[in-house]
């Protein structure tokens, strides 16, 4: 499931033969947490024929990360909410607005979920509401909306129960440094597939950084700093060769690294921020400095070839990298890297942290993925992390 995990929100759903659009008293009961246990009253959307004269359910509520309106198909996504044998069914929490309910109702049931419960958008009551010719006959599961202020109420609960894994991972993307470089790149393209598993079932939330630094104000106009910075030394990285008289500068590594971190921000906003996983191996695979093919034309090739949006990557690059202004993306990351209450600041690259904790063993797919692993609740874990600890996770 992709989405945010968060507390355990048991829900009882009482599922009734109700007229659509009419306020039903106390069909959903949440039990856990402590905080949310209520009978609520909701609407009720069943647009189709539901399988059940008046029962309750019982199930799981999760929000999901991506796609929260329910407008698109979840499979678009790499989505299920289907559940495990023995496991609770997984009510789907989603937001009103974009499309119509049953739009949200038919993308939540086609991915498996056995209800869904829409939170609406505005603080008002709940209204009967008049819908007509909205029967869908292949629609079966109960749906309900939900007042903003409960939908508001489950997602903060979820947010504070913690049940997915915030890391971060910082690296240096220069290929040209020898053995410390050749294991970077290969941590990555073996770390990979278990990366984007966790990320698009919404086990994890991962960032990446670049170590970027500054030159002091007395040397900005010397050779070594404009080789090695952009926007007037304000933003640099060390020449991959040590050698400022030839090869790649520190300023072409800074410009990849400004173009990951767009390419990351604009693929998050797409919902899909585990394409980076695919960027930054394909561009390792094709535009190593070896070939001398570490530059934006074979950037973009990388990033056409992901079908991924290059014009809102070049806006968010801005346009002129040598102009006397602050980049807020290179900004930001500067920021990242000093020091964050117990974690201390960056120093070491490259550096994995895992929910704030700076990761302190070997930088290997193994370990990384037992430390992820580790930050998730035992009832929780995905099938990559069981199979891992009997050893059989493969590569």
């Amino acid at each position: 499931m992709k989405g945010k995990l968060g507390a355990f929100i048991l829900v009882f759903f009482l599922v009734t033969n109700s007229c659509m659009g009419e306020i039903e008293k106390k069909c959903l009961t949440i039990t856990s947490p402590k905080q949310l246990k209520h009978n609520y009253d909701c609407v009720i959307l069943n647009f189709g024929s539901p399988q059940y004269e008046q029962t309750t359910v019982i199930g799981n509520v999760i929000y999901p990360k991506v796609n929260t309106k329910a407008c698109k198909d979840f499979s678009k996504f790499n989505i299920s909410f289907k559940s495990k044998p023995g496991e609770l069914p997984t009510f789907l929490l989603v937001d009103r607005g974009d499309c119509l309910f049953i739009s949200k109702e038919w993308n939540a049931q086609i991915a498996g979920a056995p209800a869904v419960v829409i939170a609406d958008d505005k603080d008002e009551p709940l209204i009967t509401m008049s819908f007509e010719d909205s029967r869908h006959e292949s629609a079966s599961i109960p749906s309900m909306i939900i007042t903003k202020t409960l939908g508001d109420g489950i997602k903060k609960a979820l947010l504070n129960g913690k049940m997915r894994v915030e890391y971060e991972l910082w690296t240096d993307i220069n290929s040209d440094c020898g053995t410390k470089c050749d294991k970077q790149i290969e941590f990555v393209n073996k770390f990979k597939r278990a990366a984007k598993l966790l990320e698009q079932k919404g086990y994890t939330r991962f960032t990446p950084h670049y170590p970027i630094w500054y030159c002091p104000a007395a040397f900005t106009l010397t050779k070594q700093c404009k080789s090695q910075c952009i926007n007037k030394g304000r933003y640099c990285a060390p020449d991959p060769n040590q050698d400022f008289s030839k090869g790649y500068d520190g300023k072409d590594v800074v410009i990849e690294n400004l173009g990951q971190l767009c390419l990351f921000k604009v693929a998050n906003e797409s919902g899909m921020p585990w394409v980076w996983w695919d960027y930054v191996t394909e561009f390792g695979n094709r535009c190593s400095m070896k070939e001398l093919k570490f530059n934006k034309e074979c950037a973009d090739q990388v990033i056409q070839s992901l079908d991924l949006h290059i014009v809102k990557i070049d806006e968010c690059m801005g346009d002129d990298l040598n102009a006397d202004v602050e980049n807020p993306i290179l900004s930001a990351e500067q920021d990242a890297q000093l020091n964050k209450g117990s974690r201390g600041n960056v120093t070491i690259i490259p550096t994995l942290i895992i929910n704030n904790k700076i990761y302190k063993g070997k930088l290997e797919k193994g370990g990384a993925l037992k430390g992820i692993c580790e930050g998730l609740p035992v009832n929780k874990k995905p099938d990559i992390c069981s199979n891992h600890e009997k050893g059989q996770e493969s590569d």
